[in-house]
Protein backbone atom coordinates (compact mmCIF):
# COMPACT_ATOMS: atom_id res chain seq x y z
CA UNK A 1 0.00 0.00 0.00
CA UNK A 2 1.10 3.53 -0.67
CA UNK A 3 1.65 6.67 1.13
CA UNK A 4 2.40 9.60 1.67
CA UNK A 5 4.67 11.54 4.15
CA UNK A 6 5.15 15.46 4.53
CA UNK A 7 7.99 17.03 6.81
CA UNK A 8 9.54 21.08 6.42
CA UNK A 9 12.97 21.49 4.98
CA UNK A 10 14.77 24.20 5.49
CA UNK A 11 15.44 26.81 2.32
CA UNK A 12 16.64 30.00 1.34
CA UNK A 13 13.04 31.28 1.32
CA UNK A 14 12.68 29.83 5.33
CA UNK A 15 11.16 26.29 5.43
CA UNK A 16 9.64 24.54 3.05
CA UNK A 17 7.03 21.54 2.68
CA UNK A 18 8.19 18.07 0.88
CA UNK A 19 5.91 15.65 0.07
CA UNK A 20 6.84 12.18 -0.76
CA UNK A 21 5.02 8.68 -1.64
CA UNK A 22 6.22 5.48 -0.36
CA UNK A 23 5.15 2.22 0.35
CA UNK A 24 6.42 0.07 3.62
CA UNK A 25 6.20 -3.60 4.44
CA UNK A 26 7.86 -6.73 6.44
CA UNK A 27 9.19 -6.61 9.46
CA UNK A 28 12.60 -6.32 10.72
CA UNK A 29 15.42 -3.28 11.05
CA UNK A 30 14.52 -0.34 8.50
CA UNK A 31 15.68 -0.55 5.28
CA UNK A 32 15.17 2.29 2.78
CA UNK A 33 15.21 1.60 -1.33
CA UNK A 34 15.93 4.96 -3.41
CA UNK A 35 15.69 4.57 -6.90
CA UNK A 36 17.49 6.00 -10.29
CA UNK A 37 16.75 9.01 -12.13
CA UNK A 38 13.92 8.89 -13.88
CA UNK A 39 12.41 5.83 -12.68
CA UNK A 40 10.53 5.26 -9.66
CA UNK A 41 10.09 3.03 -6.26
CA UNK A 42 8.45 -0.03 -8.33
CA UNK A 43 11.69 -0.38 -9.89
CA UNK A 44 12.66 -2.52 -6.15
CA UNK A 45 9.54 -4.68 -6.97
CA UNK A 46 11.36 -7.84 -8.06
CA UNK A 47 13.40 -7.92 -5.00
CA UNK A 48 10.70 -6.34 -2.14
CA UNK A 49 9.01 -9.22 -1.70
CA UNK A 50 12.42 -11.20 -0.62
CA UNK A 51 13.91 -8.26 1.33
CA UNK A 52 10.58 -8.04 3.21
CA UNK A 53 11.11 -11.48 4.84
CA UNK A 54 14.08 -10.06 6.71
CA UNK A 55 13.71 -6.28 6.74
CA UNK A 56 11.09 -3.64 7.47
CA UNK A 57 11.29 -1.99 3.67
CA UNK A 58 10.43 1.85 2.70
CA UNK A 59 10.96 2.04 -0.98
CA UNK A 60 10.31 5.50 -1.85
CA UNK A 61 9.75 7.71 -5.12
CA UNK A 62 12.43 10.57 -4.77
CA UNK A 63 11.29 14.14 -5.04
CA UNK A 64 10.25 14.84 -8.74
CA UNK A 65 9.88 11.30 -9.65
CA UNK A 66 6.93 8.20 -9.61
CA UNK A 67 3.98 10.18 -7.45
CA UNK A 68 6.49 12.68 -5.72
CA UNK A 69 5.78 16.12 -6.74
CA UNK A 70 8.94 18.56 -7.38
CA UNK A 71 10.17 20.19 -4.54
CA UNK A 72 9.02 23.79 -4.04
CA UNK A 73 10.79 26.81 -4.70
CA UNK A 74 13.68 27.47 -2.62
CA UNK A 75 14.84 23.85 -3.30
CA UNK A 76 17.38 22.83 -5.25
CA UNK A 77 17.28 19.60 -6.55
CA UNK A 78 20.95 19.28 -5.51
CA UNK A 79 22.99 16.89 -2.92
CA UNK A 80 22.90 18.61 0.00
CA UNK A 81 18.77 19.14 -0.10
CA UNK A 82 18.20 15.53 -0.92
CA UNK A 83 20.74 14.96 2.44
CA UNK A 84 17.88 17.26 4.09
CA UNK A 85 15.08 15.84 2.78
CA UNK A 86 15.65 12.25 3.02
CA UNK A 87 17.09 13.05 6.57
CA UNK A 88 13.60 14.80 7.84
CA UNK A 89 11.90 11.75 6.16
CA UNK A 90 13.74 9.08 8.53
CA UNK A 91 12.56 11.26 11.11
CA UNK A 92 9.03 11.73 9.92
CA UNK A 93 8.50 8.32 9.67
CA UNK A 94 10.58 7.56 13.10
CA UNK A 95 13.59 5.30 11.27
CA UNK A 96 16.19 5.45 13.18
CA UNK A 97 19.30 5.19 11.07
CA UNK A 98 17.82 3.10 8.80
CA UNK A 99 19.97 0.57 6.10
CA UNK A 100 19.54 2.18 2.62
CA UNK A 101 20.21 0.99 -0.72
CA UNK A 102 20.19 2.44 -3.97
CA UNK A 103 20.27 2.31 -7.53
CA UNK A 104 22.16 4.67 -10.02
CA UNK A 105 21.27 8.57 -8.93
CA UNK A 106 19.62 6.91 -5.62
CA UNK A 107 23.44 4.53 -5.12
CA UNK A 108 25.32 8.19 -5.16
CA UNK A 109 22.22 9.24 -2.36
CA UNK A 110 22.81 6.03 -0.49
CA UNK A 111 26.70 7.19 -0.32
CA UNK A 112 25.42 10.63 1.05
CA UNK A 113 23.22 9.28 3.57
CA UNK A 114 26.31 7.47 4.61
CA UNK A 115 28.91 9.84 4.38
CA UNK A 116 26.57 11.90 7.37
CA UNK A 117 26.28 8.53 9.42
CA UNK A 118 22.23 8.74 8.74
CA UNK A 119 22.50 5.48 8.10
CA UNK A 120 23.52 1.80 9.80
CA UNK A 121 24.52 0.59 6.37
CA UNK A 122 25.06 1.37 2.22
CA UNK A 123 24.38 -0.90 -0.76
CA UNK A 124 24.82 1.52 -3.85
CA UNK A 125 24.12 -0.86 -7.40
CA UNK A 126 25.63 1.39 -10.04
CA UNK A 127 25.68 4.49 -8.22
CA UNK A 128 26.56 7.68 -9.68
CA UNK A 129 29.59 9.81 -8.93
CA UNK A 130 32.54 7.68 -9.90
CA UNK A 131 32.58 8.21 -13.63
CA UNK A 132 35.03 10.24 -15.59
CA UNK A 133 33.76 13.37 -17.58
CA UNK A 134 33.15 11.47 -20.76
CA UNK A 135 31.76 8.91 -18.98
CA UNK A 136 28.99 11.59 -17.62
CA UNK A 137 28.54 13.31 -20.74
CA UNK A 138 27.83 9.72 -22.38
CA UNK A 139 25.37 8.85 -19.53
CA UNK A 140 23.72 12.03 -19.50
CA UNK A 141 23.38 12.21 -23.08
CA UNK A 142 21.60 8.91 -23.27
CA UNK A 143 19.21 9.73 -20.25
CA UNK A 144 18.42 13.17 -22.09
CA UNK A 145 17.57 10.55 -25.32
CA UNK A 146 15.72 8.18 -23.29
CA UNK A 147 13.29 11.00 -21.62
CA UNK A 148 12.57 12.65 -25.11
CA UNK A 149 11.11 8.88 -26.87
CA UNK A 150 8.84 8.55 -23.74
CA UNK A 151 7.83 11.90 -23.57
CA UNK A 152 6.75 11.97 -27.66
CA UNK A 153 6.23 7.87 -27.73
CA UNK A 154 2.41 7.68 -27.95
CA UNK A 155 1.40 5.51 -25.40
CA UNK A 156 -0.45 2.85 -27.70
CA UNK A 157 3.12 2.40 -29.48
CA UNK A 158 4.31 2.01 -25.60
CA UNK A 159 1.71 -0.43 -25.11
CA UNK A 160 1.99 -2.48 -28.88
CA UNK A 161 5.79 -2.63 -28.19
CA UNK A 162 5.47 -3.58 -24.37
CA UNK A 163 3.58 -7.23 -25.16
CA UNK A 164 7.00 -8.78 -26.76
CA UNK A 165 10.37 -9.63 -25.20
CA UNK A 166 11.75 -7.58 -28.59
CA UNK A 167 9.50 -4.41 -27.76
CA UNK A 168 10.13 -4.62 -24.03
CA UNK A 169 13.79 -5.01 -25.27
CA UNK A 170 13.81 -1.94 -27.49
CA UNK A 171 11.87 0.27 -24.78
CA UNK A 172 14.50 -0.33 -21.82
CA UNK A 173 17.47 -2.34 -23.44
CA UNK A 174 19.25 0.72 -22.09
CA UNK A 175 19.25 0.05 -18.26
CA UNK A 176 17.74 -3.86 -18.37
CA UNK A 177 20.57 -7.15 -19.29
CA UNK A 178 17.17 -9.25 -19.33
CA UNK A 179 14.24 -7.06 -20.77
CA UNK A 180 12.27 -9.64 -21.73
CA UNK A 181 11.86 -10.77 -17.83
CA UNK A 182 10.28 -7.32 -17.21
CA UNK A 183 6.61 -7.50 -16.96
CA UNK A 184 4.66 -5.49 -19.84
CA UNK A 185 3.08 -3.83 -17.58
CA UNK A 186 5.63 -2.79 -15.39
CA UNK A 187 7.21 -1.39 -18.51
CA UNK A 188 4.70 0.40 -19.87
CA UNK A 189 4.65 2.00 -16.00
CA UNK A 190 8.13 2.96 -16.19
CA UNK A 191 7.98 4.42 -19.60
CA UNK A 192 5.10 6.92 -17.92
CA UNK A 193 7.05 7.59 -15.49
CA UNK A 194 10.18 8.73 -16.99
CA UNK A 195 7.85 10.87 -19.50
CA UNK A 196 6.03 12.27 -16.50
CA UNK A 197 8.94 13.41 -14.17
CA UNK A 198 8.36 16.67 -13.02
CA UNK A 199 11.88 16.33 -11.37
CA UNK A 200 14.08 15.28 -14.22
CA UNK A 201 15.96 18.16 -15.59
CA UNK A 202 16.78 19.60 -12.70
CA UNK A 203 17.97 16.18 -11.03
CA UNK A 204 20.23 15.83 -14.47
CA UNK A 205 21.25 19.60 -14.53
CA UNK A 206 22.44 19.20 -10.43
CA UNK A 207 24.62 16.23 -11.18
CA UNK A 208 26.30 17.94 -13.62
CA UNK A 209 29.11 18.73 -11.39
CA UNK A 210 28.92 15.78 -8.93
CA UNK A 211 31.77 13.63 -8.17
CA UNK A 212 32.24 11.44 -5.23
CA UNK A 213 35.49 11.83 -3.67
CA UNK A 214 35.36 11.20 -0.01
CA UNK A 215 35.63 7.80 2.00
CA UNK A 216 32.47 6.35 4.20
CA UNK A 217 34.52 4.57 6.83
CA UNK A 218 32.78 3.35 10.24
CA UNK A 219 30.22 1.72 8.60
CA UNK A 220 29.17 -1.03 6.16
CA UNK A 221 29.68 -0.25 2.60
CA UNK A 222 28.82 -2.62 -0.50
CA UNK A 223 29.30 -1.42 -4.16
CA UNK A 224 27.60 -3.61 -6.26
CA UNK A 225 27.86 -3.02 -10.31
CA UNK A 226 26.26 -5.08 -13.05
CA UNK A 227 28.46 -7.16 -15.23
CA UNK A 228 26.73 -5.89 -18.72
CA UNK A 229 25.88 -2.19 -17.52
CA UNK A 230 25.57 0.10 -20.43
CA UNK A 231 25.13 3.51 -18.73
CA UNK A 232 27.31 3.46 -16.19
CA UNK A 233 30.25 0.58 -16.83
CA UNK A 234 31.82 -1.32 -14.39
CA UNK A 235 35.20 0.05 -14.73
CA UNK A 236 33.30 2.75 -12.01
CA UNK A 237 33.28 0.14 -9.65
CA UNK A 238 37.05 -0.48 -9.01
CA UNK A 239 36.88 3.28 -8.95
CA UNK A 240 34.80 3.44 -6.52
CA UNK A 241 36.54 0.83 -4.27
CA UNK A 242 39.63 2.94 -4.35
CA UNK A 243 37.45 5.93 -2.96
CA UNK A 244 35.95 3.93 -0.47
CA UNK A 245 38.72 1.58 0.68
CA UNK A 246 36.99 -0.46 2.91
CA UNK A 247 33.81 -1.03 0.61
CA UNK A 248 32.64 -4.76 -0.07
CA UNK A 249 33.07 -4.46 -4.35
CA UNK A 250 30.03 -6.94 -5.95
CA UNK A 251 30.16 -7.98 -9.53
CA UNK A 252 26.74 -9.07 -10.43
CA UNK A 253 27.02 -11.36 -13.69
CA UNK A 254 24.51 -11.14 -16.04
CA UNK A 255 22.91 -7.96 -14.95
CA UNK A 256 23.04 -4.52 -16.19
CA UNK A 257 21.91 -1.15 -15.03
CA UNK A 258 18.87 -1.82 -12.67
CA UNK A 259 19.99 -5.46 -11.82
CA UNK A 260 16.99 -5.54 -9.21
CA UNK A 261 14.82 -7.38 -12.13
CA UNK A 262 17.81 -9.20 -14.10
CA UNK A 263 18.55 -11.05 -10.94
CA UNK A 264 15.84 -10.40 -8.02
CA UNK A 265 17.26 -13.11 -6.06
CA UNK A 266 21.25 -11.97 -6.80
CA UNK A 267 20.25 -8.76 -5.54
CA UNK A 268 18.18 -9.34 -2.63
CA UNK A 269 21.12 -11.43 -1.16
CA UNK A 270 23.85 -8.60 -1.92
CA UNK A 271 21.40 -6.11 0.02
CA UNK A 272 20.79 -8.27 2.86
CA UNK A 273 24.18 -9.39 2.92
CA UNK A 274 25.57 -6.02 2.73
CA UNK A 275 22.90 -4.68 5.69
CA UNK A 276 23.72 -7.21 8.91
Amino acid sequence: MSATVSFEVTSPLGPQTVTLSYARVGRGEPLLLLHGIGHHRQAWDPVVDILATEREVIAVDLPGFGASPSLPAGLAHDLPTMNAALGALCEALELDRPHVAGNSLGGLLALELGRERLVRSVTALSPAGFWTLAERRYAFTVLTGMRRIAERMPLSLVQRLSRSAAGRAVLTSTIYARPGRRSPEAVVAETLALAGATGFTETLRAGATVQFTDDVPDIPVTVAWGARDRLLVPRQGVRAKRTIPGARLVRLPGCGHVPMNDDPALVARVILDGSR
